[in-house]
């Protein structure tokens, strides 16, 4: 699949990583005709415009695995945009704290992985330097990155998109792409609009479409896995005149035998600080609440051997989670453990994003990015996080990989 000049070229889906890919091709290839399909009447309406805007520095991913290649590249290439697009980050930093002695012993490995992916300034502090970057948190030890920093990433959204705008990009706001065709040497996409459908032909097509990536994947026939499954996160956020009870990010330590991370305190650009997320099934694709229930996607879920295979290995973290989600106190007591002066009255109800969870067929989650190719198509079949921190760097990628000769 190599990119030409002149091409004319579709990107489906109007989160961070669409509007990055529509730019990169246009700083690659001037003379492109790029043209990008966004179903809502915004960019960054769901993952990207929901998450809780932490740039991560690459703690804990694998040395040399694409995930911290790219988070890293991508960290350098986010600070750059924003420094040059005047948008505020906050360098607040990070401390994922241990509780007891066995999460402690797990501190080493993590620092040893950062340390391997060039995330600079990494420590293991005890206590007492934790108290003093944190008066509120207790814990046994930490790890501190000074580094780690926080973005409006809807607003980082918002410039690239600009960007691609002045580089001769069309955004097609309120355009759901319902099929895609390969006739000859050409891809036809059909959008609809309202009650309006168009098609339109490109040469090529990037497929970067989230919650929806396996159903667009399957309308140029590409294979079923992996499947993705919507899992809401929620948040409470701390009341105003209680903000203070944290500095920067305040992280657990990660447990190999959960499938999530667990809940955090996140403070954001805008001054709110967030507790968060759980992680529960969410009854639709694009299900921010209880009472947002899509028949078809809960039918889709029910048919999904992938899915019973990981509720099988996994339902007691699915239990723990659900009650979270409907005990405020069990919520809040994951967060007191850190921040034992938290109390029930110190939050009101945040907001909640739902993540496009890629499952394998064994019921495996799916930890790292992954394309397909179909024709002309190339599909992002999973971007997990970091995938707004490592955005640029995807994009980098993405382009540079349909640039190469034989990759179809």
């Amino acid at each position: 699949m190599i990119v030409v000049t002149g091409s004319r070229i579709a990107v489906v889906g109007g989160g961070i990583v669409g509007v990055a890919v529509a730019r990169e091709i246009l700083r690659r290839q001037p003379d492109s005709a790029v043209t990008l399909f966004e179903k809502e009447d915004r960019l960054a309406a769901h993952q990207t415009g929901r998450n809780s805007g932490v740039v991560h520095a690459g703690l804990y991913y694998q040395p040399g695995s694409q995930k911290a290649l790219l988070c890293r590249r991508g960290v350098g290439l986010l600070e750059e945009f924003c420094a040059e697009h005047d948008i505020r980050r906050i360098g607040c930093g990070k401390v994922l704290v241990a509780l007891d002695d066995a999460e402690r012993a797990r501190l080493d490995d993590i620092a040893d992985r950062a340390r391997a992916n060039g995330v600079p300034g990494v420590r293991i502090i005890g206590p007492r330097e934790l108290r003093e970057l944190e008066p509120h948190v207790s814990g046994v030890a930490a790890l501190h990155s000074p580094s780690t920093s926080i973005v409006d990433f809807a607003e980082v959204t918002e410039a690239l998109a600009a960007d691609a705008v002045v580089d001769g990009a069309t955004i097609l706001l309120g355009h759901q792409v319902v099929g895609m065709r390969t006739v000859r040497d050409e891809v036809i996409v059909t959008a609809r609009c309202g009650q309006t459908a168009r098609d339109d032909a490109f040469d090529r097509v990037v497929v970067c479409g989230g919650l929806q990536s396996d159903r667009l994947a399957a309308l140029v026939g590409d294979g079923a896995d992996p499947v993705i499954v919507p899992f809401r996160g929620e948040y409470y956020a701390l009341k105003p005149q209680r903000r203070h009870l944290v500095n920067g990010l305040v992280y657990p330590v990660p447990d190999p035998r959960y499938p999530f991370l667990g809940v955090h305190l996140t403070p954001r650009v805008d001054g709110e600080v967030l507790i968060g997320p759980n992680a529960v099934l969410a009854l639709a694709r694009e299900g921010y609440t209880w009472t947002t229930v899509s028949v078809r996607d809960l039918v889709e879920i029910a048919a999904t051997g992938a899915f019973w295979r990981f509720a099988r290995q996994h339902w007691r973290t699915g239990v723990r989670e659900l009650y979270g989600s409907v005990s405020r106190r069990r919520f809040l007591a994951a967060a007191r453990a850190y921040v034992p002066e938290l109390t029930d009255d110190d939050v009101v109800a945040g907001k909640a994003g739902v993540r496009a969870q890629a499952l394998d067929s064994d019921g495996s989650l799916v930890d790292d990015f992954r394309l397909s190719f179909r024709d002309r198509v190339v599909v992002v079949r999973n971007a997990p996080s970091p995938a707004a921190t490592s955005s640029l760097a995807i994009a980098e990628h993405i382009v540079t990989t349909i640039a190469q000769p034989g990759s179809r």
